[in-house]
């Protein structure tokens, strides 16, 4: 039975989309860690530190070229890249595991470790500054020059479909209901609900929602962990008016019913549905069970049509394209888009530092609330595929802030490391014993590796074809 549920799942993969997430996550994974790199080395530049390698990618050199004592090349493995700097104490992590580490001579006034501790500080803080900046400018750019929006504008949080069982159904949110309080916020939008949910996973919070114009007092237990059925089992209404049908595919169940290219799905079973996801999860609950379907054609309310959607490997379908919600472009004047990026900034900072806040204290599991690099090529790969450059810019600077963030946690190995053993010797005036430190940086690099290994586990675990797997 596992056999065959496996090579059902394996056929459904299609290897297009697995090139497109594979390329999508070097170039995002690549851009982001040599931005990175390039703050050290500017830095490190600026104050006369010899920088003996800016390396794009990691392994065996492939080509280059030096200058100015740097060997500017590039390497086999292009998963993001590093600096390595004349004196650097642990620039490599393998030295620190093999307990080789040492500190150039003093007579070296090009090595890092003969610069004075503030300038040690600002060549480690110079890299998730870096990382910050990009954010900023990505953010800018997508204000000051594209900036989507909805070509219809949607003002309200309005729930469009609540799948059974799911912990939105459960709370007793009905299809049409308008969100006017979700946790702490007030009046939110979508990002903002999905926003709490995460701040308040394995919690019961209070929600206010507006049902035929009268407040409905309802409380909402948030799962530990988000699974791929909305946000706790609702969808929003992104859009108004019907599904558009792009293209109907030969064979399926669609074509059967007779759908055309330009078809609009007014209604499914009499849920009046706007967008296509909301449709896909009412097939999921279904099961494969006969569906009714109002289509407006040319303006033209058709008679009913009956449709039984195909299983494609663990997904009911019914086998057409469509279209995504109609956008607009409304770029916004540069002081304005500086303000809104420095917002956003502001946010998603404020939100991961609260994450790891909640991890830390045990409030949120970090096996949900963390993602390794699978995690991060899914989302690339889905960014790549959706077209949409709000998707794709919001994800660039979402990955560059958090990597920032993460850089500066006080943690040996990582900037924020190596800038709290400086401020220490500062204190102390006088360097922390050599051996002290190749002790530390050993333990901490093994419970690196431990937590890149966990992140792979997690990710895994959270593959549908493994979740498929699992399900009894």
């Amino acid at each position: 039975m596992i056999f065959h549920r496996l090579l059902a799942e394996i056929a459904a993969i299609n290897l297009l989309d697995v090139l497109i997430t594979l390329a999508a996550f070097i170039v995002l994974i690549g851009v982001m860690v040599v931005v990175h790199e390039f703050g050290h080395f500017a830095v490190a530049k600026l104050c006369k530190v010899r920088v003996e390698a800016f390396s794009f990618g990691f392994g065996p050199r492939l080509f280059g070229y030096v200058h100015g004592g740097t060997d500017y090349k590039v390497c086999a493995l292009p998963l993001g890249g590093y600096v390595k700097m004349a004196g650097e104490q642990f620039s490599e992590l393998s030295d620190a595991a093999a307990g080789t580490a040492t500190i150039a001579p003093v007579s070296d006034p090009g090595a890092l470790t003969s610069h004075p501790r503030w300038q040690q500080m600002l060549i480690g803080v110079a890299g998730p500054m870096a990382n910050f900046i990009l954010a900023l400018v990505l953010m800018a750019f997508y204000y000051n020059f594209i900036n989507e929006v909805p070509a219809v504008e949607i003002k309200e949080t309005a729930v469009e479909w609540v799948i059974p069982g799911t912990p939105a159904a459960q709370a007793g949110v009905l299809p049409g209901d308008i969100i006017r309080r979700f946790a702490e916020a007030n009046n939110p939008g979508w990002d903002k609900v999905v926003e709490q949910i995460a701040l308040n996973p394995n919690q019961t919070v209070p929600v206010v929602v507006e049902r035929d114009g009268k407040p409905v007092q309802l409380s909402f237990r948030v799962p530990t962990e988000m699974k791929d059925d909305g946000i706790a089992g609702m969808l929003t209404q992104f859009t108004t008016g019907p599904i558009h049908v792009v293209s109907v595919q030969a064979g399926m169940p669609a074509e059967q019913a007779g759908l055309r290219s330009g078809d609009g799905i007014q209604s499914v079973d009499g849920h009046p549905f706007h967008y296509v996801n909301s449709l896909r999860a009412y097939m999921q609950d279904g099961k494969g069970k006969p569906i009714s379907l109002v289509v407006v054609r040319n303006g033209v309310v058709l008679p009913p049509v009956f449709a039984r959607p195909a299983l494609i490997g663990s997904d009911w379908l019914l086998g057409f394209k469509p279209q995504p919600p109609p956008t607009r472009r409304d770029p916004l004047p540069l002081k304005t888009s500086l303000v809104k990026s420095q917002q956003y900034f502001t946010d998603n900072s404020t939100l991961l530092l609260k994450v790891l806040e909640r991890i830390f204290t045990r409030k949120i599991a970090a096996s949900s609330a963390l993602g390794g690099p699978l995690s991060i090529a899914r989302a690339a790969g889905d960014a790549a595929e959706s077209k949409s450059l709000e998707y794709m810019f919001s994800l660039g600077a979402q990955i560059s802030i958090s990597l920032g963030v993460i850089n500066l946690m006080p943690f040996p190995i990582l900037d924020g490391g190596m800038i709290f053993f400086l401020l220490i010797e500062s204190v102390i005036r006088r360097e922390i014993n050599i051996a002290v430190k190749e002790r530390i940086y050993q333990v901490a690099f093994f419970m690196i590796i431990a937590l890149f290994a966990f992140l792979i586990f997690n990710d895994f675990a959270k593959l549908p074809l493994v979740e498929h797997l699992l399900k009894p």
